[in-house]
């Protein structure tokens, strides 16, 4: 595995203290594994940062945040078109998701289809 990439559903989790993915993120730290999401990922989730947002605004400081260029977006677009259907969101969380990473997401399903459909070798860990 080379990196982690969270959906929102992750960032979501550890709002929560989900115990499963604070563990998840505590090996992925101590086996120096990058975690990475992309923008439109924290709009999702994002409200300020404080109260029971403060464990997100501190994930938020240890997460490669890629922006969704051109680039991503047309990847996602097509992913969105051959899976026949999806969320831009999650299409953009497996469009920058690379061969060999992990996606940790609440929506194993839907993002399943949009993997399978990409042809990357990309496993997904519910949360």
């Amino acid at each position: 595995m080379t990196a982690l990439v969270l959906d929102a559903g992750a960032l979501r989790a550890i709002e929560r203290n989900d115990r499963r993915t604070v563990a998840l993120l505590k090996v992925a730290k101590l086996n120096s594994l990058p975690l990475v999401s992309h923008g439109g990922v924290v709009a999702e989730v994002w409200r300020g940062g404080t109260g029971n947002q403060v464990p997100v605004a501190r994930l938020l400081a240890a997460v490669n945040v890629v922006p969704v260029d051109e680039d991503v977006g047309r990847a996602a677009g097509v992913l969105i078109r051959d899976a026949g259907g999806g969320s831009a969101i999650d299409a953009t969380v497996v469009a920058i998701a690379r061969e060999g990473d992990q996606i940790v997401t609440s929506d194993p399903v839907d993002i399943a289809v949009l993997v399978n459909t990409s042809g990357r070798n990309v496993k997904i860990v519910a949360c």
